[in-house]
């Protein structure tokens, strides 16, 4: 199981806001394909999966802030 987590896009950035999940759970999911958009104080954004699966469980609803590294989904991974 693979841990997705709030990314840090700006050195003095210390959360994100997820405006909208792009897949939810059950759903597959390739390497690269975007999982949600996130917005943080200078930036707005897609957030890609590091790997290919299934999306486990989503760990922050949109509309909701988390800080930077803290987990937003889980990912589980296949071959």
């Amino acid at each position: 199981m693979r841990e997705i987590k709030m990314p840090q896009w700006g050195m003095d950035i210390t959360e994100g806001t997820i405006t909208k999940w792009l897949k939810k759970p059950g759903d597959a999911v390739e390497k690269g394909e975007a999982v949600c958009e996130i917005e943080e104080a200078k930036a707005s954004d897609t957030l890609a999966s590091p790997v290919k699966g299934t999306v486990a469980k989503i760990c922050v609803e949109e509309g909701n802030t988390a800080p930077v590294f803290t987990t937003i989904c889980t990912i589980e991974e296949s071959a």
